[in-house]
């Protein structure tokens, strides 16, 4: 014969399922916030990375086919969801606090900022700064007496 305690059927209990069930709902919950995290820094990155290469494009345009000015150029990619706005100003040395006075047939050097922007929020916007030595203009040094 059987004993009595062998006669009981093994399993687990209601607490102890409900318990699995709640932990199993918890690790699930975890990895599928770590999992939409990731998804949202490779957007991050994605968006970042063709930001970086169109205004790399714009870069190397620049002054292709045009002589430079100081002024401000804005446009878009991608039908406007890139913004880009370019600034060209002429170059202030830090040490002196002025433009650098040279002959006026002489190149200049231009400080060219370019900022391309794909959202509103503040991570969604970067910055580059550059210069650029441009050709004088032929027809200043005629104008000079």
């Amino acid at each position: 014969m059987k004993s009595a305690r062998s006669r009981r059927q093994r399993g687990f209990t209601l607490i102890e399922v409900i318990i699995a069930f709640a932990l199993l709902a918890l690790a699930l919950t975890l990895l599928l916030g770590s999992l939409s995290g990731a998804a949202r820094q490779i957007r991050a990155a994605d968006d970042s990375g063709r930001a970086t290469l169109h205004a790399q494009s714009l870069l190397a345009q620049l002054g292709v086919g045009e002589i430079l000015q100081p002024g401000r150029k804005q446009g878009v990619f991608e039908e406007g969801r890139y913004r880009w706005t370019l600034e060209m100003e002429p170059y202030i040395d830090p040490v002196k606090r002025r433009s650098p006075q040279g002959v006026a047939s002489a190149p200049r050097l231009l400080q060219v900022q370019l900022e391309v922007e794909w959202g509103d929020a503040p991570g969604q916007r970067l910055r580059w700064q550059t210069l650029r030595l441009t050709p004088a203009d032929i027809n200043a040094s005629a104008l000079v007496p």
